[in-house]
């Protein structure tokens, strides 16, 4: 079963995208912000990462950079959810290493098969 660590500061949709995982069948952990996220990471090593873009304390595109700069997480895959859909954003949360950019709202049943997709893709490599 795949671990996914969902970053989130915002509890009824951190606890929205972990129920829609764990119905997926993944095994969930969850940081309330990106700070909390990269301790997890190091500590849990999950197999992919859902960021938030905006969040206290470490923004999903720093925490990213963080994960994307360290030998133990780097290779773990990140994806961001956000409500951010400009192109700029895109692209900054891609230039900061992420795998994909999902946007807000979603619907479950697309959020597990992208979810599905990146970890086959990310296991080809």
């Amino acid at each position: 079963m795949a671990k996914i660590l969902i970053a989130e500061d915002e509890k009824d949709i951190r606890e929205l995208i972990a129920f829609t995982l764990e119905f997926g069948g993944f095994d969930v952990i969850t940081a309330i912000n990106g700070q909390e996220a990269v301790e997890l990471a190091r500590q849990h090593r999950p197999d992919l990462i859902i960021l938030d873009v905006r969040m206290p304390k470490m923004t999903g595109y720093e925490a990213c950079r963080v994960l994307k700069s360290q030998e133990e997480t780097r290779a773990i895959p990140v994806v961001f959810l956000s409500a951010k859909g400009q192109e700029s954003e895109i692209r900054q949360g891609m230039e900061a290493g992420a795998d994909a950019y999902i946007l807000k709202p979603f619907a479950p049943d697309e959020l597990i098969q992208q979810v599905h997709m990146i970890l086959s893709r990310h296991s080809a490599r």
